[in-house]
Parts: structure tokens; C-alpha cells; sequence
């Protein structure tokens, strides 16, 4: 077994060869490493690699499952963490010339779950600076390259996730997610992006603006995602927003089809403007899914834009961390970052009252929508990739990245769960997503549904970055 075929694998491939004897956790792990040195230069998704920490505990776990006693299913699994989750012995930056630069002494809780369970640490990928915008540079490590095209963004914040998990620079990626930053650069990069319902996958320290901050995984396939939500999807003490009720299996359902499932299906939800090739794919993603034995009603929602709502909570979750901040500290920010926080500062305390009212009338309306509808499905994004170091497409007229995100933002609001699924190509080769969104703790159902459509289509993942296709 050679390692670029290790280094293609996914985790319930791995897991049999461990089983089996065919191949350790110390194989699979050194082919992962060798596929962050054969392509992270021209992506830039790793900010930091530690390969001789992934090796030690890789040895380790091939004694473990030498013995017959795994930690569990994904002992000896490589997987990567966000730079803004804390992982002991490994620095994080958030992306950020305002943090520490040392090590972090404690894992944070996502971090603490993986290494209970087995999972070999390879390093943390790339973010925007505090996870404040939907693609991912920063004045640290500089930005991500799309592999599909190194000239254009592969969105953000988890954008070094997404592109790990499409060039298989380890198996399982950890992103985080308060406005789209799991589903966004999944659609970016044609992988798989899945947000749990809110609280069902804690963490600590809080994010930015906590109440809007999911954690999931990136992944190429949804039992790899499920492989990660089994261990990382469970209650901690640490996170007060923590709730509890998560399935023992997340993936309990995923082999049942979704025959009798009622979909909602909406192009623009009422107020959107898509890209026409986006719309067509995710129009022909709909009438696959109803091949596969779903009702698809086409139907908005009925609510309108929650955009100034999401700017009123989110940019005062800017304005908070800049008045943490000394001045020197505050002229090293992201000038974006920057700018969004002083737009709060002309907002009154009953302006973000008024946005916290309606954001519970928007969760309400959508809560009763799904009593009618099993799930909602709609683009995952409207705009398709652009040029990298960019905040919005240029020549778009647009000011931020919330303008061309109109779908994800929504869905953190309301604290539901959501997926970005890979539903084929545009002409010139770059990938489109379809979202899928469930009423809270929906979570296996929305799994379900995203996995059958998968497996009756299988995406495609790039073999190596590509600079010059499309130039």
C-alpha cells in the first residue's frame, strides 16, 4: 500500500486497513504529511504543521490498535483544527498580529474530544483575522488559494479547512461557522460543510459573537463528517451555550434515502440575486433529489432579508473586540474588521435590542416553516468564487461579504442546522454547492439527506492545485 494511496483515503477506509493490519495510523499519517509538503506552497491552508507531534502520537495509536484497544472509530485518523480553536502545544494566531505567539497551554473543547478519541493533530489552518469575513487572508499568513483555480478565494473563515479537505491534506478539518464559514468555503471548493445545531458542539474560549458560532466539520464525504461529529458532538461543562440531546449516532440515519422527505425548495429566498450558472446547478440538484423519492415544493420562506439584523450583531461583535484592543493593537487590525466596528459605534443599545427582537421572530418563522417542510433547500452561496484578497467580487457594486452570502447568515440566527453540499461544475470548471437546512436538532435528518444525494452523486476533488486553467 503506497502512500499516495493512504493519502487518499477516507476515514472508514483507514479504519478497516488499521483493523485489518494492512496499514497503521504511522502510514496514514505520514502520507497526510506529505501531502500538506507537496501542496500546501501554493494553497497556503496549513499555518502551522507539526509533523513531528503527529508522528509521536501516531505511533502511539498504532500500538493501541496493534493491541486491539482503539480509543475509537477514529484513533490514528488525521485531522486538522481551525487557527481560532486552541490545541495544547500548538500557537494560535486567529489570524491575528494582535495575539500571542505562544503555545496554547490547554485544548480547547473540540480539541480535547479528538485527542481523547485518538485523532492525530497535524497542525491549524488558515482563517481571516478572528473569523470576521467570508474569505480567508489575513496580515499573519497572508491568504488561501482555491485549488481549483490558486487565483480566486476559496471563501471563508474555515477557508484552510475547505482546502485541505478537498486536497485530502488529512481526513477530517475542523471549521467554525457564525455566518457561513463552513458552508461558504465548502461551496467554494466543492467539499462537504455541515453546521450543527447550535450548542451541540461546544467550544471555549467563546467566538466573536458566541450565540452565532457553530463548530463542524469539513470533510469529503458525510460519514467522514459523521465520524467527527461522534466525537466532537457531545455535551461539555466548559461552553455555557452547551446543550445536550445529541444522537449517540449521528449518522443513524444516513443509509435510509430520502424517500417521503417533503424539501422546500427555494432559488433566491425571496430576495436574493444568484448567479445564473449557480442557479441552474442547484435547480438540476432539486429535480435530482426528487428523483431520489423527496417532494420538492418550491416555495420561499416568507421572510425578507435578515441582512441588517446579522450586521447589527455582528458588527457590534467587532466594535467589542476593538475596544478590548490598545491603540497601537487597533492600527494592526484588518482595516475591514476595523471599519465594521466603528459603523457600531454610531448604533444605540436599543438598535441591537431591536435586532435581537427580530432575529427571535426570524427563528420563530422559520422554526413553524420546517413544522411544514422537512427541510429547506437553497444555493449555498450566489456569487461564484473571485479573485483572492478580495472581500466582495470585484466590480460588483457590493460593500461586504454579507451581500453575496444571503442564504448561510439566516440559518446562524435562527441556530439551525445546515449543510453545503457538492452538486457539480460551471462551464469553466469551478464548483457550486446547494445548501440543506433543518429545524433545530434536525441534525440527522439534514445528515441523511445531504449523504443520499452523495452517494447518488459523487463529487469530484481536485488532484492538485491549479494555477493557470482559467487564466
Amino acid at each position: 500500500m503506497s502512500d499516495t494511496d493512504l493519502g487518499i483515503m477516507d476515514a472508514q477506509t483507514l479504519r478497516r486497513l488499521f483493523e485489518s493490519r494492512q496499514a497503521s495510523p504511522l502510514d496514514a499519517t505520514r502520507a497526510a504529511l506529505a501531502r500538506i509538503d507537496r501542496f500546501n506552497e501554493a494553497v497556503n491552508a496549513y499555518v502551522y504543521v507539526d509533523a513531528e507531534g503527529a508522528e509521536e502520537a501516531a505511533k502511539a495509536s498504532a500500538k493501541r490498535w496493534e493491541q486491539g484497544k482503539p480509543l475509537s472509530a477514529i484513533d490514528g485518523i488525521p485531522v486538522s483544527m481551525k487557527d481560532l480553536t486552541q490545541v495544547a502545544g500548538m500557537p494560535c494566531h486567529s489570524g491575528s498580529l494582535t495575539s500571542p505567539i505562544a503555545s496554547c497551554d490547554t485544548d480547547a473543547p473540540p480539541a480535547q474530544m479528538l485527542r481523547d478519541a485518538g485523532a492525530i493533530f497535524l497542525g491549524k489552518t488558515n482563517t481571516p483575522e478572528f473569523g470576521w469575513k467570508a474569505v480567508t487572508d489575513n496580515r499573519v499568513f497572508g491568504a488561501t488559494y482555491n485549488p481549483w483555480n490558486t487565483q480566486l478565494t476559496p471563501g471563508g473563515s474555515s477557508g484552510g479547512a475547505a482546502v485541505a479537505a478537498a486536497l485530502n491534506m488529512g481526513v477530517l478539518h475542523q471549521g467554525g461557522d457564525s455566518g457561513g464559514s463552513i458552508r461558504i468555503p465548502a461551496a467554494f471548493t466543492g467539499v462537504f460543510g455541515f453546521k450543527p445545531t447550535f450548542g451541540w458542539t461546544p467550544q471555549w474560549p467563546p467566538a466573536q459573537e458566541p450565540t452565532l458560532s457553530h463548530l463542524g466539520p469539513l470533510t469529503r464525504s458525510v460519514r467522514d463528517a459523521v465520524s467527527m461529529l461522534n466525537v466532537m458532538g457531545r455535551y461539555n461543562y466548559r461552553d455555557p451555550y452547551a446543550t445536550r440531546g445529541q444522537p449517540d449516532c449521528w449518522g443513524v440515519d444516513l443509509d435510509k434515502g430520502i424517500k417521503g422527505l417533503r424539501i422546500a425548495y427555494s432559488k433566491d429566498l425571496g430576495y436574493a440575486s444568484v448567479d445564473p450558472q449557480i442557479a441552474r446547478r442547484v435547480k438540476e440538484a432539486a429535480l435530482k433529489m426528487e428523483a431520489l423519492g423527496a417532494e420538492i415544493v418550491e416555495i420561499d420562506p416568507g421572510f425578507s432579508s435578515p441582512l441588517d439584523i446579522f450586521r447589527k450583531i455582528w458588527f457590534t461583535a467587532s466594535l467589542y473586540q476593538w475596544q478590548q484592543l490598545d491603540q497601537s493593537q487597533r492600527e494592526q487590525l484588518d482595516p475591514g474588521m476595523a471599519t465594521n466596528a466603528r459603523k457600531a459605534e454610531a448604533w444605540s443599545a436599543l438598535d441591537l435590542f431591536r435586532a435581537l427582537s427580530e432575529r427571535a421572530l426570524l427563528t420563530r418563522q422559520l422554526e413553524h416553516f420546517n413544522q411544514q417542510y422537512h427541510l429547506i433547500m437553497t444555493p449555498a452561496v450566489s456569487v461564484l468564487p473571485f479573485e483572492v484578497n478580495q472581500e466582495v467580487p470585484p466590480g460588483s457594486g457590493m460593500r461586504d461579504w454579507e451581500e453575496w452570502a444571503p442564504f448561510s447568515y439566516p440559518f446562524n440566527l435562527s441556530q439551525q442546522p445546515a449543510a453545503s453540499v457538492p452538486c457539480g461544475f460551471t462551464d469553466n470548471g469551478l464548483p457550486v454547492g446547494f445548501q440543506l437546512a433543518g429545524g433545530k436538532y434536525d441534525d440527522v435528518r439534514v445528515l441523511r439527506a445531504c449523504h443520499a444525494f452523495m452517494e447518488a452523486h459523487p463529487p469530484r476533488f481536485p488532484t492538485e492545485p491549479n494555477p493557470s486553467q482559467y487564466t
